[in-house]
């Protein structure tokens, strides 16, 4: 039995019948930050490989009459000084039908259905089984933080198992008790400043309710969505889509979703109390968890503002739904409840200290045909929301100059007429499944580096904001159904895989990262790294590094594709930084203390 090892970046996706890259860049990374990088094996049934031509000699495949294997248990371990901050992780194969939805760019890896490495699965104990002549990957990742040691530290990896082995990198005719590899990780004496863009990627606690069948604000509920906000945290998460009452996003019209609403609402003798009990408690978690700003749902429907979301009220000692598809969103009724609810809620988040954190929302996507309703509905609500801002996903150039939305959330494509004219004091950015030519995105079947490249972008153009919809989506399109999302990838091939959720929901609640979510995660590591070292030297000295050697200035739009120079430009971006601290030692000692502070 001989067993391939490939060392690997983590921006190299590995199929079964690939041979991946190996990774010559050196591995180096900052305090308080994350790398990863990927071992990829394949064990081959290659009883020639003793004689020291395994690389020309044929495989025996499962089912072969030689009677081989069709796969191996093998451990995986990991010795390091530093062994207590490196994970292991499988990644398993994801099925999708929809893996993009234009390859016009050509920057992408394949348009057909099939599987592509996405789940990253933790492995219990290191052990697993290789399925033979196919590759595997393993995810290994390394997490700093303020009082991590600096230096040099090696990492060797093993791979044991019970069966003779060779070690194809080297072959040397013997039979090897383990396969080893060996890397180094390089930790710079500097601190990763904290965040400071404005992170939201819509969370949907319905859907966890959904998925694992359990009462909607049962304690396991709770305990379920806080798991899954936590780690949405640690990815970079730091605003969440609060649902004082069910979103009405992604709803076929008519339709509903499952009811998720904070808000306690009673409606007697013309009057509406609240109770915003369950409100208290979801602010209380989330901000114990690290997020630090809140949204309200939508006010009105998506794509128009056409109609009222869909909201709980208790009548005469009866839950009943008040409001919905069925309800004019300019309608009197409506209107007397807004002026009722919005005072009380805008007390409440005050009382609760997030007042100055919290953003509203009247609806998603409105259109041309809609603009005229849009500006109804939010002049029905403006003299309620004094102080807040409000915030929608639109990227028409006239709807911020004309006044109609102050601060849009644009679309990465349509960005060009707000860089060249006048922009928003705070520059938000999205992608959804429409943002699929040439610009950065996530979908399964993109390269890694179009996902990761989109942090070099955010510091480019100073964006203060960016917003995805899809953290844990697990419905069909329009929510006609729940889906299981490990069968079911691209919401019954209406969005791409990868678009409409970062996690699977694990066992018991614990949630699983995805690949996608965590090279997104370390594009947001490369922004605070840039940051950082703009603060030791200077702005225009970023960009130059950034542009350096490129054919074109670095857009949205216009950008390299290759791994490789993301990974070249974050080492050498630590290094300078390495640099800037051994000939200025005390301005480098001041600001780690700085930055460690203000975490």
């Amino acid at each position: 039995m001989v067993i391939q090892s490939v060392l690997a970046s983590g921006l190299e996706k590995i199929f079964p019948t690939q041979a991946p890259a190996t990774c010559r860049i050196p591995f180096t990374m900052l305090k308080n930050d994350t790398f990863s990088f990927q071992v990829a094996l394949r064990p081959v049934n290659m009883p020639e490989a003793a004689s020291g031509d395994a690389l020309s000699s044929p495989a025996v495949y499962p089912g072969d009459s030689t009677g081989t294997d069709a796969s191996i248990p093998v451990r995986i371990s990991v010795t390091s000084p530093i062994a207590a901050q490196i994970s292991l992780r499988r990644v398993d194969l994801m099925p999708s039908t929809l893996p993009v939805n234009d390859t016009r760019d050509g920057n992408f890896i394949s348009d057909r259905p099939g599987l592509y490495p996405d789940l990253l699965k933790p492995l219990e104990d290191g052990t697993c089984s290789l399925p033979c002549d196919m590759w595997t990957a393993f995810w290994f990742e390394i997490e700093t933080d303020e009082d991590t040691s600096a230096g040099s530290f090696p990492v060797t990896i093993a791979i044991e198992s019970d069966r003779d082995m060779l070690y194809l990198n080297n072959i040397s005719g013997q039979n090897a008790e383990a396969v080893i590899l060996e890397t180094q990780i390089d930790i710079i004496d500097a601190v990763l400043p904290k965040q400071q863009l404005i992170v939201t990627e819509w969370f949907h606690g319905d859907c966890i309710a959904d998925y694992y069948k359990i009462p909607v604000f049962s304690e396991t509920h709770w305990e379920h969505m806080r798991r899954q906000i936590r780690l949405g945290v640690r990815r970079g998460l730091n605003m969440i889509l609060t649902p004082i009452f069910t979103p009405p996003l992604d709803t076929e019209p008519g339709g509903e979703r499952t009811t998720i609403q904070l808000v306690g609402i009673e409606y007697k003798d013309g009057i509406y109390t609240f109770d915003f009990s369950k409100l208290e408690r979801w602010v209380t978690m989330c901000l114990d968890c690290g997020i630090e700003y809140f949204e309200m749902a939508h006010l009105y429907t998506q794509w128009g503002a056409a109609h009222c979301p869909k909201i709980m009220v208790t009548e005469d000692g009866v839950l009943k739904k008040r409001f919905g598809w069925e309800n004019d969103a300019l309608g009197e009724d409506y209107r007397q409840f807004l002026n009722a609810f919005l005072p009380a809620l805008t007390g409440e988040l005050r009382k609760l200290g997030i007042g100055d954190r919290t953003i509203f929302h009247i609806s998603d996507e409105p259109d041309e045909a809609s603009l005229s309703q849009y500006q109804a509905a939010k002049a029905q609500v403006s003299g309620l929301l004094a102080g807040f801002p409000v915030m929608d996903a639109m990227s028409h150039y006239r709807y911020f100059t004309d006044g109609i939305c102050e601060t849009p959330i644009i679309a990465t494509d349509a960005l060009e007429p707000f860089l060249a004219g006048r922009r928003p004091a705070d520059l938000w950015v999205y992608y959804c499944c429409a943002q699929n030519y040439r610009v950065s995105n996530r979908f399964f079947g993109m390269p890694s580096a179009r996902n990761r490249i989109i942090g070099l972008q955010l510091y480019q153009y100073q964006v203060s904001g960016f917003l995805q919809w899809g953290f844990n989506f697990y419905n069909s399109q329009l929510s006609r159904r729940h889906i299981d999302p490990f069968a079911v990838t691209d919401a019954d091939g209406a969005f791409p895989s990868g678009d409409s959720f970062l996690v699977y929901p694990g066992p018991d609640g614990e949630p699983l990262e995805s690949l996608h979510m965590a090279v997104f995660y370390e594009a947001l590591c490369d922004l605070r790294a840039l940051r950082l070292l703009e603060r030791l030297t200077s702005r225009e000295h970023v960009l130059s590094l950034m542009e350096d050697g490129l054919d074109e200035p670095l857009t949205f739009t216009a950008y390299p594709r290759d791994a490789e120079f993301l990974l070249r430009l974050r080492e050498r971006v630590n290094r300078e930084i390495a640099e800037y601290k051994t000939k200025n030692p005390l301005n480098g000692l001041v600001f780690c203390a700085d930055t460690a502070a203000r975490k």
